[in-house]
């Protein structure tokens, strides 16, 4: 649909896909940078979201399966 959402760097953002398929782009305003990326665990309770999974278990990167609790998250610099 040629739609656009912008986030500042450093917000912390994440996606669930509910169709069968999606293709997500990312457009970055730096060059990739593994080093610099940071990440809180996606079902954290203190930030209560209420994904729609529908009693499905979500697919995970191995990065995004050991993030870290917000309250124990390094600080984007």
């Amino acid at each position: 649909n040629h739609q656009q959402l912008w986030l500042p760097p450093g917000l912390a953002h994440g996606f669930l896909v509910t169709s069968e398929s999606a293709d997500l782009l990312y457009k970055t305003t730096r060059y990739y940078a593994p080093e610099a990326e940071r990440c809180v665990r996606w079902d954290d309770p203190a930030i209560r979201i209420d994904w729609p999974l529908q009693g499905r278990a979500p697919l995970l990167s191995p990065k995004d399966a050991a993030a870290p609790a917000l309250g124990e998250a390094t600080l984007f610099d």
